[in-house]
């Protein structure tokens, strides 16, 4: 979409949700393309379920505003507003059934019977339950009453879809499946939508948006290839994905000390002697046979191997970088040639461009994996 056709569909400005001396949501300013499928993710109790509820007007801010295609919405009640929402615990209603849940929307609006029919049909089809819809959600799976209540939400042809957590309750399997259907809706019906999710994989493989919120803020939005690969904390580094750490020293200009080897790394303007951590993806180490001349090559040893399906997750320890072990992942294809047995004496090389550098935050702590 060009600069030029891009319309503004919903804008939150300045929000805040306070419950007694506690503050939910904290200043919070977003806009949302029209079309666009954003993620609220975070970890819980971050705030992304009461940002999401004051959209939908189910909580009244405490300051701040909400537009809606141009108009202010921030006052009105959940039933003036346009939107349709599909809840964690589905809310379907247990003595209707399928066709009856559907229908229940519509039937508040006034619509004419055969509409009701014809809609209902319609919607039955796109989630693919036609023959179900005389059966009562207790005679469902949990992906099949989610469907029921995605299909429920999007029956009066809202402009604005907000799923709160909706795959939290399924398996696997089924998670992946549903993501898939929602994405396909998604792109067939044009509609904005809002899903909140604690699941980085669920935010990653949806969102063309993410928004990233910790203590009621939002502290990093972007593309879910700019938050993968250019977080901008070390929270967000450890939220999203894996990520190996490293704590360093700054010496020079793209020089750090790492216990008793220099890394070549981007320290932008930092100071020397400054206290930093490095951070590097598991799938961005490369392992060698052999020792090499190139930037940031270092002994290491294999001390575990994790057989993951498509890839192997290598964790290793190089006492001339750090204390802890690091996690290399590797696809199988390439380690026909490689002893990776524990014991094993390897190399490995962590690329310059691929380490990102963040001045020591001490409230930060993460996940430490001993060497032994």
């Amino acid at each position: 979409m060009s600069e030029k056709s891009r319309h503004i569909f919903l804008s939150v400005e300045n929000l805040s949700k306070n419950f007694g001396s506690f503050r939910a949501i904290q200043d919070i300013s977003i806009d949302i393309e029209e079309g666009e499928f954003v993620c609220f993710l975070g970890p819980s109790g971050c705030g992304k379920t009461t940002l999401l509820r004051c959209i939908a007007g189910l909580e009244t801010q405490s300051s701040g505003s909400i537009t809606q295609k141009d108009v202010e919405i921030s006052l009105l009640p959940p039933s003036a507003r346009d939107f349709g929402i599909v809840f964690q615990s589905y809310a379907l209603f247990p003595n209707l059934t399928v066709f009856s849940n559907i229908s229940y929307g519509l039937i508040n609006h006034k619509w004419g019977k055969d509409k009701i029919t014809s809609r209902v049909n319609e919607l039955l089809d796109m989630v693919g339950l036609k023959s179900h819809e005389a059966k009562y959600p207790g005679q469902l799976s949990g992906g099949e009453q989610q469907r029921v209540a995605l299909a429920r939400a999007l029956a009066t042809s809202p402009g604005l879809l907000l799923l709160d957590e909706p795959l939290s309750a399924l398996d696997a399997k089924v998670r992946i499946y549903l993501r898939k259907q929602i994405k396909d809706l998604h792109r067939k019906l044009g509609i904005t939508t809002i899903m909140v999710t604690h699941d980085q994989e669920e935010a990653q493989s949806m969102a063309d948006r993410i928004f990233v919120m910790k203590d009621g803020k939002i502290i990093q939005s972007g593309s879910p290839k700019e938050i993968y690969e250019k977080a901008n904390s070390p929270f967000i580094a450890d939220f999203i994905g894996i990520t190996n750490f490293i704590d360093a020293r700054v010496l020079s200009k793209n020089k750090v000390a790492c216990h008793a080897f220099e890394v070549e790394c981007n320290t932008e303007d930092m100071s020397a002697d400054l206290p930093v951590r490095l951070a590097i993806r598991p799938e961005s180490i490369y392992l060698n046979r052999a020792a090499s001349d190139v930037d940031n090559c270092v002994d290491a040893i294999i001390i575990e191997n994790e057989f993951l399906g498509s890839f192997q997750r290598i964790y290793v320890e190089s006492t001339s970088l750090s204390n802890e072990l690091l996690m290399i992942d590797v696809a199988n294809n390439s380690l026909t040639e490689m002893d990776l047995t524990p014991g094993s004496q390897i190399h490995i090389t962590l690329p310059p461009d691929q380490i990102r550098v963040y001045p020591c935050d001490c409230s930060f702590h993460f996940q430490k994996r001993k060497a032994t």
